[in-house]
């Protein structure tokens, strides 16, 4: 059976780095502190401010990059919506339950508890886009994003659909923040600062203008997969300086490989889907053909590049490689 490619029309982004920009290819901006929320976009430029007010933060994020996304890919109603999402409106939760303690059961905000939910955000941008179609959201830990994003590839390969606006949003609230890093997960020494996503990906099957294909990409559990290194100019890791994270990328590669490899964690910092920030900048990266030297882990200098393996795993038991290659 014939298969549709895949291609990344669009990307966009608002993080620790300048929102809805590739500021951070050039001249990215550094952080020396354990917790960094996001750089926050100005909201009016592309929201109703009646609507805006009524929303929590990574709702107006998510709406801002979708929209982001959609307007520079030229589509206006993607035939898919599919989101991943560690934590959903976190903020909103806890919103929800602080005033369930404080207050009872009898003064509720109603605002709260309906968007508190995971799927919120999906829903969002659908009824904003007044789109009718595919609407899904995963929540799968650090490999929430790549569930959505396969999910995507896969209908759009087999010929379901055309195209898919898949997105990824996460908020670090500092209570939660809190927890992470009484636990040694996040905020200890030599490690990225805890931080958050929004980032928007337009995928389409019609090669015009689009920043890269993706070639292919798998999701495998427990068993390390063959990796498709064969051709690959540099492979994009997770590496966020945790000892036991970063050394399962070793043992991934393996230590006698010979490739480039390429970190982005440390712009854009750790959080449950940092992965589709992989991907945003790895797709920038093949749109302009190098990638700079600030990326680079085991060499010195820009690198040029036309295909980017990525690799992400949580929990050390779920792996996740995305292909992306360079538009011909």
């Amino acid at each position: 059976m014939t298969q549709n490619k895949v291609y990344i029309k669009a990307a966009t982004q608002i993080s620790m780095q300048q929102p809805l920009s590739e500021q951070w290819m050039e001249s990215p901006l550094s952080y020396d502190v354990p917790y960094v929320r996001s750089v926050e976009p100005a909201f009016r430029e592309w929201l109703n401010p009646l609507d805006a007010r009524r929303m929590g933060k990574i709702l107006k994020r998510a709406l801002v990059t979708a929209s982001s996304a959609m307007k520079k890919a030229d589509v206006t109603q993607p035939e898919a919506i599919i989101t991943g999402t560690g934590l959903g409106c976190i903020e909103n939760t806890e919103l929800l339950l602080n005033q369930l303690c404080e207050d009872g059961e009898g003064m509720l905000k109603p605002t709260f508890f309906m968007q508190s939910t995971h799927n919120t955000i999906s829903s969002l941008i659908a009824i904003q886009g007044k789109c009718h179609g595919y609407n899904s959201t995963y929540s799968h830990r650090s490999i929430s994003f790549d569930s959505a994003l396969l999910d995507a590839f896969m209908q759009i390969s087999l010929g379901d659909i055309q195209n898919a606006l898949v997105t990824a949003n996460d908020e670090m609230t500092p209570s939660y923040f809190s927890i992470l890093q009484r636990g040694g997960f996040l905020g200890q020494q030599g490690q990225v600062p805890a931080s958050e996503v929004s980032a928007a990906l337009m995928l389409d099957n019609r090669p015009e203008g689009a920043l890269c294909e993706v070639a292919a990409m798998d999701i495998c559990y427990s068993n390390i997969p063959q990796l498709p290194l064969e051709g690959v100019d540099a492979v994009m890791v997770g590496t966020n300086g945790t000892p036991q994270n970063d050394d399962f990328y070793t043992r991934l590669l393996g230590e006698d490989r010979q490739v480039t490899l390429l970190q982005y964690k440390h712009l854009f910092g750790e959080c449950y889907t940092a992965s589709a920030l992989g991907v945003y900048a790895a797709a920038h990266l093949l749109k302009k053909g190098e990638a700079p030297a600030h990326m680079v882990l085991n060499g010195d200098g820009n690198v040029p590049v036309k295909s980017i393996l990525l690799l992400n795993h949580s929990d050390l038991k779920n792996v996740s490689y995305v292909l992306l290659k360079a538009v011909v």
